[in-house]
Order: C-alpha cells, then sequence, then structure tokens
C-alpha cells in the first residue's frame, strides 16, 4: 500500500475536545496523567503497580477463557508471560459487532499491535502484550446486529436480551449466516462452530491475529470481577465514583467543553442470564429497573460479596475495572473514547489506580483503484478527498463554466441603472425612488433565476466530472459518513488477503494523522 498523510483538523471529521488533547492544550494537562508520546512510557512502566495476586488471578482466567480454544504459541507465550512483573498490556476495546462490524474495529486492534511492538524495541527489558478487550457485557444489540457491505445491510434479528455475549448462536443465527455466504472461512467457521456470540468474535479474532500475540479478556468472569468488589460497594453505597467524575465533568464544562458520558449515582447494571438493567437506589434498599427484582442493603452487600459477576459496570467504571484487572500502560480508543476517559481522572485519583497513556486509535482511508483513477481524471489531491462535495460541485461548475454564470456584470449594471434612474425620478416624486428601489429587486431576482438555470446548463455539461466526483464521495463518506466508520473490513478483505498485514506495516500508533492508504487490489 502507498501511504499518504493528512492532518486530522484537515478531515473536518474530529471534535475540537479531542484535537485539543491530542495537541496537547495546556488547560487539558490536569484531566490526564501523561501526554501520548514514546518517552513517557517509562514513567508509566515505574507507576504501574500490579501485585503478584492480581497476575495469577488474570492469568488463571485467561487460561480458563481460552481453555476450548486451540491458540498459537505467541498467544500461550504471552498469556503466560502476564505472571511476570516485567510483562505489562497495551489494551483496546470494542463491541461484538458483527463480522467485525466498521473498519475502524480492526483499525483499533493494529493500532495497539503495533504499539505493543514499539514499545518491546524501546524499552527491551520489559514484554509488552496487546490486549483487546471483548465488550461482552454491552446490552445494546441494535448497534452491533449488523454491518454494511457494498451498500447494503446485514443484519440479525433475535429476540434476546441482556449481555449480547451470552446471546446463543440460534436457528435465527444459522438463518442470518445463510445470507453471507460470501464471508471468508475465518468467520464462517468462528461463527458455525460457536455457542455464544463471545465466543464466536473471540475464535475470529483470534484467528486474525494470533500470530501477532494479541490476547483477547473477556471482563464477564467471576474470578476477574472479585477483584473489583470495593468498587462496586464504593459506587452503590456511597456513590463516590459519581461525585468524582461530576466533579471532573464540571470541571471540563467550566473550559467549554461538552461531556460524552453522563455519570449516575450508581454506575452498575445488574447482570444475569437475559438481563442487563440499572440498579437504582430507593427509600429502602435497591432495585433493578424494569424488573420487580427489589434486595435490601443487607442483601445487596452480600451480592456483592458472593456474586461479583452479577455486577457489570457502566461507561464510567468499565475504565477503571479495565485498570484494576490489567497491568495496563495505555489504551487506545476512537476520538470520544479518548475524550470520556479525561472526565474519569477524579475516579482513578480516588481509588489510586494509575491512569494510563491515552492514545487515539490510527484513522485510516482506503482508496481503491477505481477511486485513484477517478481522482487522477479530476487532478485531485488526498486532501481534496476530505472538502464538503457540495462547496467543491459550486466552485468546480464556477470556476469551469464557459461563461459568467453567475451574470454578475448584468447585476451590476441593472442596480447601477435603477439606483440612477431613481434618483433621478426623485425630484419628480420622492415616491419614485421607491419604486425604481423594488423594480431593481424584481429584476435582480429575475437575473437570479437565469443564473441558477445557467448553473444547471453548466453541471450538464460538465456532469461527467461530477459524477466522478460523486462517486468518490460515495465510497469516501458513504452516506455522509467517514468510511471507516461504516464499510465493513470484506469490502477489501474479500479481494485483498494480506489486507491486515499492509495494516500493520503502515499504521504508527504514535502518529496522529489520518492516513490515506492506496489499495492495489
Amino acid at each position: 500500500m502507498k501511504k499518504h498523510c493528512v492532518e486530522l483538523h484537515q478531515t473536518g471529521q474530529f471534535s475540537q475536545f479531542f484535537l485539543d488533547y491530542i495537541g496537547g492544550k495546556e488547560e487539558l494537562r490536569a484531566f490526564y496523567s501523561y501526554s501520548p508520546k514514546l518517552e513517557n512510557f517509562k514513567q508509566a512502566i515505574e507507576n504501574k503497580v500490579f501485585s503478584e495476586d492480581h497476575r495469577h488471578v488474570l492469568v488463571k482466567a485467561l487460561q480458563h477463557q481460552y481453555a476450548n480454544l486451540e491458540v498459537s504459541r505467541a498467544v500461550s507465550a504471552n498469556i503466560d508471560a502476564l505472571a511476570s512483573e516485567r510483562t505489562f498490556t497495551v489494551t483496546t476495546g470494542h463491541q461484538l459487532n458483527l463480522f467485525t462490524g466498521p473498519l475502524y474495529f480492526i483499525y483499533k486492534i493494529v493500532s495497539t499491535i503495533n504499539l505493543a511492538k514499539k514499545l518491546a524495541k524501546t524499552y527491551p527489558e520489559f514484554k509488552i502484550v496487546p490486549v483487546y478487550w471483548m465488550a461482552t457485557e454491552d446490552h445494546d444489540f441494535d448497534e452491533i446486529n449488523y454491518f454494511r457491505l457494498d451498500g447494503k445491510k446485514y443484519q440479525w434479528n433475535s429476540e434476546q436480551t441482556g449481555a449480547v455475549g451470552n446471546f446463543r448462536l440460534d436457528g435465527s443465527f444459522k438463518e442470518f449466516l445463510k445470507s453471507v455466504s460470501f464471508a471468508p472461512d475465518v468467520f464462517t467457521e468462528a461463527y458455525s462452530s460457536s455457542k455464544t456470540l463471545s465466543e464466536a468474535v473471540r475464535k475470529y479474532v483470534n484467528s486474525l491475529f494470533e500470530e501477532e500475540g494479541l490476547v483477547v479478556v473477556d471482563g464477564d468472569d467471576p474470578t476477574l470481577k472479585r477483584e473489583f468488589k470495593d468498587v462496586i460497594l464504593s459506587d452503590l453505597f456511597t456513590h463516590t465514583p459519581y461525585e468524582k467524575a461530576a466533579e471532573t465533568t464540571e470541571a471540563l464544562g467550566k473550559l467549554g467543553y461538552s461531556s460524552q458520558i453522563f455519570p449516575r449515582e450508581i454506575n452498575f447494571f445488574y447482570l444475569d442470564q437475559g438481563v442487563r438493567e440499572r440498579i437504582e437506589k430507593m427509600d429502602s434498599g435497591f432495585g433493578i429497573v424494569n424488573t420487580d427484582l427489589r434486595f435490601t442493603d443487607e442483601e445487596m452487600e452480600k451480592m456483592v460479596e458472593a456474586h461479583p459477576e452479577k455486577f457489570s459496570p457502566n461507561v464510567v467504571l468499565r475504565p477503571l475495572y479495565q485498570e484494576v484487572i490489567l497491568p495496563n500502560l495505555a489504551y487506545l480508543g476512537g476520538p470520544a473514547e479518548v475524550v470520556y476517559w479525561l472526565q474519569l481522572k477524579g475516579v482513578f485519583d480516588h481509588f489510586e489506580i494509575p491512569f494510563p497513556v491515552l492514545l487515539p486509535r490510527n484513522f485510516a482511508l482506503l482508496i481503491s483503484p477505481q477511486v485513484q483513477r477517478k481522482m487522477q481524471q479530476l487532478n485531485w489531491s488526498v486532501e481534496d478527498l476530505f472538502v464538503d462535495i457540495d462547496h467543491w460541485k459550486k466552485t468546480f461548475v464556477k470556476t469551469e463554466a464557459s461563461i459568467d454564470i453567475e451574470l454578475t456584470k448584468q447585476k451590476e449594471i441593472i442596480s447601477t441603472l435603477f439606483d440612477a434612474k431613481g434618483k433621478e425620478a426623485a425630484h419628480l416624486e420622492k415616491s419614485l425612488e421607491n419604486a425604481f428601489e423594488a423594480g431593481k429587486v424584481r429584476s435582480l431576482k429575475i437575473i437570479d433565476q437565469m443564473a441558477r438555470k445557467l448553473r444547471k446548463a453548466e453541471e450538464r455539461r460538465l456532469h461527467t466530472q461530477i459524477a466522478r466526483a460523486c462517486c468518490i464521495e460515495d465510497q469516501v463518506k458513504p452516506g455522509g459518513s467517514p468510511q471507516e466508520r461504516v464499510v465493513n473490513m470484506m469490502q477489501f478483505y474479500l479481494e485483498n488477503p494480506g489486507l491486515i498485514s499492509e495494516l500493520l506495516d503502515c499504521f504508527d500508533p504514535l502518529d496522529f494523522r489520518m492516513m490515506v492508504l492506496e489499495n492495489e487490489f
């Protein structure tokens, strides 16, 4: 792949909040521990405290999670290495989208793997393990039950409820699978041999990245949740996480930055088979929203002690949970993720958990040979791929028009004529000046109508070039959204099975620019 880079602010796709963070704006320094630079990882390593007992729990949990999956030597070695005090992780996380969902799912993992490699090279005395955190406890099925390919939406409809990781790949899924018979074996084998969605995702992610040593972590694990009991109790009974997150959110608001997440007094869901519903404090005890379940304070406290797996953190506490159970140095996420982590600095500080280095994942735009040809025909640069198509169209038609389609001189002549004659007529009768002004307005409206007709005629004459630009726009920003947030990896992977290897060669996790990659297939 040939790579071109564009500064993120030139793409128009990112919030000012995010751009200020990666730009190192001084007023945001209080909301994170380390700026995203390679030299800051030395201090992050020194400050990361992770006990031998925690490591033992983590390794045992991972060995159990991988028990029924044949893994590569690289994955097995990385899991075993986590028992050592000289091993650390770098992590990304994502939902269990069908067939990986949008392209940026792959970009997150590739960025994380490459960061682990870069750190291992820079700090050879330590081992760095790349981790993908499966969001198995999410319950928003509508966000993950489809993918888009060649402009078509492929969707699995299911009546199941609760955490999506536990969704059974039942008869409805098998029917859905028939509609994607074109899918590569790495996916069909994973789905066909699995009982649940989380099992299938672990399998295909492992198949795609096992040679890179990627370790897949499922936080929905009783032994791992037990490490989080103190935070669960604090959230339920004193609401400290809410208070700390609210303080940080308010501080950011005073600086003009809007919230990405909204902390609640209780930031846990009650998790059981088919159920993931919010826990609410009541006048007496606790209630589970949308159910008849009620618990006294004593019953709730006993449940935390006996069954911590029944408590599922929301977006406010999931990052803290991750950092409690992993010897983690960095989290790589999308723009919204990076920004909402800044709202959580106070929560981390309260529980004395080191705040990781926050890095944006790599951003990329894959352009096919067809798009490359159309760009050459239009004499477009890679920067032109990010212009507003309507603005480009107006500018292009005006520049290429064979005549003055805006009738600028004619408007000036008419305005001058009516103004001059209006002043002359005013000597005869004052009201005539207003009459001439009204006539000028009507005449200019007619000229504007003629100008629009001329523009339409020029657009028809230039329809070939405009059609090329619209075709590029459709592939670069399908439906008006960035390609990486819409298009599934199979759009390119089916023709280029080496796609992931090429991305691994191109991505630099510390280069915060948009990469435009010319795909040769």
